[in-house]
């Protein structure tokens, strides 16, 4: 294939927070068709217009009932060039209580670095072990 046949990967964005308290980090447990039962950090997709931290922040509340605010972007992961990439952000929890919404998560809770690690074929995908590792503890 010739350089100018190739065609760019247009691949949507995805945005995460990490939420940590008393040594613990915050997992919610998928209900779409793709993920079901599966752990993640609570995040989506980026939409037209936001901004990947605007999405960070629209996507805890909306997964959590969480307010929060960034304080550090860790790195952006990504596999494959067909994978979208995932920016994930450190966060503090400014407001709220654990809230979720019931069409989307099937079920949100505390865990250990330990537990996460225990449970890698529950992760929704590798980076949410690799982001946990990676943050500030």
């Amino acid at each position: 294939m010739t350089e100018a046949s190739k065609k760019p990967v247009l691949v949507p964005v995805v945005a995460g927070v990490i939420l940590q308290k008393a040594g613990k980090f915050l997992l919610v447990q998928e209900k779409q068709p793709q993920a079901y039962g599966l752990w993640n950090l609570p995040a989506g997709k980026v939409d037209e217009g936001d901004t990947i931290e605007e999405t960070a922040i629209k996507e805890a509340f909306e997964e959590t009932g969480y307010h929060v605010e960034l304080i550090k972007k860790m790195r952006v992961y990504q596999s494959t060039a067909t994978e979208p990439p995932k920016h994930a952000f450190t966060a503090n929890i400014l407001s709220g209580s654990l809230t979720i919404p019931e069409d989307e998560i099937l079920d949100a809770g505390w865990f250990s670095l330990e537990e996460i690690e225990a449970m890698t074929n529950k992760l929704r995908c590798s980076w949410v072990l690799d982001v946990i590792k990676e943050s500030p503890q």
